[in-house]
């Protein structure tokens, strides 16, 4: 797909949802309308995200640059990124209503993992003011290593499609912020060893439509056999791809912000634009998370 073709196939996919979610009310109650429209603004930044410019002064430039005839009401730096930082709620919105039409919710099975977020690196975390009373000190299992800053709690459907995540403080224990993203989902949810503990497991089967299971540790016996945690191991490597993705190619770790606001921003933009390339994936008939395949990463 070329780089035309896929500015428009968001830009199309962006504007058609935009208009469902607002209807006939304006976003904006007084004053005049931005000349670069909200949908030239998310098309902007999620094209931006997959091309791996993940801040507001890289993308702005590059499209100030090189597509200003495509976008012609495009102006200041300042002017886009307040512009795109008050349609934080209008990304979520969006992602959730992609992730309905794909089927994310009602999928029967889910996987659920953390990612670590630090604000600065551990030796600048005591004098650090960024987040200063909100970001904690946590622990990376899969990395081994103590950090200062957030956690992102995420949850995948069965083909990789995002349908929640949370940030909390990075000392969050994930047994309590599981309840908070299992909510819209029902049936089967596999979650990494941090959460084994039949008590606990039982209360999220009480209280909610999600049957949640872990693989054992190698020293656990397990009634449910070997192929059965054989199978939640290989299976669960699918979130850890997505993460991989988000870390990566779309720098969901690096915080880059120093307010909630701004963060929020980030995250929701990241999130949308990982959800539209699964979509244009399966609309042209591609592995959902063969980004590659795609042409732009």
């Amino acid at each position: 797909m070329s780089i035309e073709d896929f500015i428009i196939t968001v830009y199309c996919l962006v504007e058609t949802e935009l208009k469902k979610i607002i209807g006939c009310t304006p976003l904006r109650q007084r004053g005049f309308e931005p000349k670069l429209s909200d949908s030239e603004v998310i098309t902007m930044e999620l094209v931006g995200e997959f091309m791996g410019k993940d801040t507001d002064t890289s993308i702005w430039r590059y499209f100030k640059k090189h597509w200003l005839d495509w976008f012609p009401g495009l102006g200041s730096r300042v002017n886009y990124a307040k512009q795109s930082a008050n349609l934080w709620k209008i990304k979520q919105e969006i992602q959730a209503a992609f992730a309905k039409q794909m089927g994310a919710l009602t999928d029967p099975l889910h996987i659920a993992d953390g990612l670590p977020m630090p604000v600065c690196h551990f030796k600048r975390a005591g004098f650090s003011s960024v987040f200063r009373g909100v970001a904690a000190y946590g622990y990376c299992a899969s990395k081994s290593e103590t950090y200062y800053g957030f956690k992102g709690n995420l949850v995948i459907s069965s083909e990789g499609i995002i349908t929640c995540i949370t940030i909390t403080p990075a000392h969050i224990d994930e047994r309590e912020s599981l309840w908070d993203i299992v909510e819209n989902i029902h049936g089967l949810l596999i979650a990494d060893k941090g959460l084994i503990g039949e008590n606990y497991q039982e209360q999220i089967r009480t209280h909610t439509h999600v049957n949640l299971q872990t693989p054992t540790r190698n020293n656990m016996s397990d009634p449910r056999g070997k192929d059965c945690n054989f199978w939640l191991t290989s299976t669960r490597r699918l979130v850890e791809t997505v993460i991989g993705q988000l870390a990566t190619q779309f720098h969901i770790e690096k915080i880059r912000a120093t307010d909630l606001w701004h963060l929020t921003n980030r995250i929701a933009r990241k999130i949308l634009a990982h959800t539209v390339g699964v979509m244009i994936n399966k609309l042209v008939g591609n592995p959902p998370l063969q980004f590659e395949l795609l042409g732009i990463v």
